[in-house]
């Protein structure tokens, strides 16, 4: 069989929380029990595979100052040669940030160097420690001066995250999304869908994570940060399932206004179907998520 492997790498300073949300991400931590983790010591290798044939390989790198020199003097090739994608974490709250800055800036000319064609996505990170009101002015300026440092042709994005909430999985979905493959033809079987079934929207999340793979909307809605939200929701349902001996295999939530229905769509696959049409039944949803999944080819 196949098997499209990706490079990761998950660097930073010591302290900055890369660990912390790895384990959120991938290994079912909640937020909360982060604090018992103990800092990287050199290099943690992780193979997650994702949505079956995709493995990713997730190289968390300690953030320790005489790690970082070794990986730049020493292991300089064998570190940053065929990486798909750097994910650097600041910690908004460092008292170092000429330091933070100068190191990353090393492993940016690092990466042009062995990969060019890397993608980069900076995480601004432990933001639910800034106050409110001056949140989004002070990760806009933050912002600003690491994208002064892009080099070359180094695409950048920077999200401002957070493991207490729904941020952690918008910067993760849009990390997820730019490394599976053909997420245009999902989207379009998605949209057709959505049509078909009178819904207002439908989102497939990946079933380990739960973040959010492809999207399809009918009604516009005003709430830009939905996904995220229901990411963590339901992936923190899921946790309190398996914590009572029980399997997630999908649900119903429904009032007056509108009807969720989660469905397993695949082995590595959730569907969501949000529909505020009256007659829209959970039978012939049922139906029409067996159909997607035959034309679809998943298994």
């Amino acid at each position: 069989m196949y098997y499209d492997s990706k490079k990761v790498l998950l660097m930073g300073r010591s302290g900055s929380g890369k660990t912390s949300m790895r384990s959120i991400i991938f290994a079912d931590y909640l937020a909360r029990d982060t604090m018992r983790l103990s800092p990287t010591i050199d290099v943690e290798y992780s193979h997650v595979r994702f949505l079956g044939n995709l493995h990713l390989h997730l190289w968390d790198c300690g953030g320790q100052d005489d790690f970082y020199r070794n990986y730049l003097e020493n292991m300089r090739d064998h570190i940053f040669r065929s990486v798909e994608l750097l994910i650097y974490v600041f910690d908004i709250e460092s008292d170092e940030e000429g330091s933070d800055f100068a190191q990353y800036a090393e492993v940016l000319e690092a990466l042009e160097q062995h990969s060019p064609d890397a993608r980069v996505y900076v995480l601004v990170h432990k933001m639910d420690l800034v106050r409110d009101e001056v949140r989004e002015e002070v990760f806009n300026e933050r912002k600003e001066s690491i994208m002064e440092l892009a080099r070359g042709q180094l695409r950048v994005s920077c999200f401002a995250t957070s493991i207490w909430d729904e941020t952690l999985y918008r910067a993760w979905s849009h990390i997820v999304h730019s490394l599976v493959p053909n997420t245009t033809k999902l989207e379009s079987h998605l949209n057709e869908f959505c049509k078909k079934s009178n819904a207002d929207e439908v989102v497939l999340f990946e079933s380990t994570t739960f973040l959010v793979i492809a999207t399809a909307t009918c009604t516009p809605h005003s709430d830009a940060h939905r996904f995220e939200k229901i990411s963590n929701i339901t992936k923190q349902f899921k946790l309190s399932c398996r914590k009572a001996h029980a399997q997630f295999e999908g649900m119903v939530l429904q009032n007056s206004h509108i009807t969720m229905i989660f469905s397993i769509l695949s082995k590595n696959t959730t569907i969501m179907v949000v529909a505020s049409h009256a007659n829209v039944h959970e039978a012939a949803t049922s139906a029409n998520i067996a159909q997607l999944r035959q034309r679809m080819d998943l298994k």
